[in-house]
């Protein structure tokens, strides 16, 4: 056997050589329109902080009155050492603004997607999947055991036909199906920008039978009323059966929920290993997440969607892109090979601009991108900047 290092090294030098390799770039600033790396400063197109909140000085108040209350860690799971007040106070005010029953929030949206996922649906279950929900999902699903079917993104003709094979993999006997069927898709989808039909698939899971479960991580804070999320805007939120999302986007946070009926929290309570074996968050977390949903609810968050919604509607001009339909602020510039979307990255760097280049295996092979993100902290100034440079590095029509 070599020695660990040197089989280390052949497999970094194989990333390299495929243009995958994938490095920690230190930034020395705020998360806000601009970033401090190594010493410049760039505009940022990369960051999930639809609404600029990060480093909103509430959220940051919040987040200092918490560590000045309850001090700077958990202590343990809070099963173990008890709960800490500002994670229920977090949660309320969830429920209440998802409309549901319940919340459950958790270290991450990894955390919450595995530990959901897999206290739902075992080796007698079947989860069927779109083709593009986030890793995170994927691992649970092949974590939990249970039976998997993916369906070609956004299909419906697939879907239904994913359905129709779990009816008769577990019928229905004695008014009480044989094995569980959980539906898993993401509202906005996270590399693409585009929206699942939701609509269309609650008629479906109904139709079958099947349980739903949505990851609204790119939706909260930017869609619906007061920025409840995609499935409250097409008006179908009270029959999604598990409300995923994040606290680290658009709500400027960090963490993961679970919404849904009081039943089900408590079932993830006692069962969700993620949540159960973790030590809680940082209390000064919770509360700045508070902070955040509630100012996502106001008419200054009002004002910062608008905000948002401008400064997509002129990207998509300059680029000449048809406007996305669903007024997303993730536009993805799909170069194909990595290469190619490493020099772009680069080059914009170079003139001060600050976009990721995606790869495999977050992409499929040959989809590598420049991923576009968009925030409220972004000026009109900043987006004619970016058009400009990408006018002149890619073609987005070719």
């Amino acid at each position: 056997m070599p020695a660990l290092d040197d089989e280390l090294n052949r497999r970094l030098a194989l990333l390299r050589e495929q243009n995958l390799f994938r490095e920690l770039r230190r930034v020395d600033s705020a998360p806000g329109p601009r970033l401090e790396i190594a010493g410049k400063t760039l505009l940022n197109f990369s960051s999930n902080d639809y609404l600029g909140l990060a480093n909103h000085p509430t959220l940051k108040a919040a987040a200092s009155e918490a560590v000045n209350q309850f001090g700077a860690g958990a202590g343990a799971s809070r099963l173990v050492c008890g709960s800490l007040a500002p994670f229920h106070q977090l949660e309320e005010t969830l429920a209440a603004f998802k409309g549901t029953g319940a919340a459950l929030t958790f270290a991450t949206g990894y955390a919450a997607a595995l530990g959901t996922i897999t206290a739902l649906a075992g080796k007698d279950d079947i989860l069927i999947l779109d083709k593009l929900v986030h890793a995170c999902i994927v691992d649970a699903a092949k974590l939990s055991g249970a039976k998997l079917r993916i369906f070609a993104h956004n299909d419906l003709n697939d879907l239904e036909e994913k359905l129709k094979w779990a009816d008769r993999a577990a019928p229905i006997e004695n008014g009480k199906r044989k094995a569980a069927i959980l539906v898993v898709t993401e509202s906005i989808f996270s590399m693409d920008g585009d929206a699942a039909p939701l609509r269309e698939m609650v008629a479906l899971k109904e139709k079958y039978g099947a349980w739903l479960m949505v990851d609204e991580a790119h939706a909260t804070g930017v869609f619906g009323r007061n920025g409840r999320g995609r499935a409250d805007e097409l008006g179908v939120s009270n029959q999604i059966e598990i409300q995923m999302g994040t606290l680290g986007k658009a709500l400027g946070a960090s963490g993961g929920y679970i919404c849904g009926s009081r039943p089900l929290i408590d079932f993830l309570v006692n069962r969700a290993r993620s949540f159960i074996f973790s030590t809680a968050p940082v209390p000064a977390a919770a509360a700045a997440a508070t902070a955040g949903i509630q100012l996502a609810q106001s008419a200054a968050g009002e004002q910062l969607r608008e905000k948002l919604r401008t400064r997509i509607a002129e990207l998509n001009a300059a680029l000449y892109l048809p406007p996305a339909a669903q007024g997303s602020p993730i536009i993805p510039l799909i170069l194909g090979e990595e290469a190619k979307a490493m020099a772009a990255a680069t080059r914009l760097r170079e003139q001060g601009i600050f976009v990721p280049a995606i790869r495999y295996p977050t992409v499929a092979r040959g989809a590598a991108r420049l991923r576009i993100t968009l925030s409220a902290a972004n000026t009109g100034a900043d987006v004619a900047t970016l058009a400009d440079a990408l006018n002149q590095i890619v073609n987005p029509n070719a």
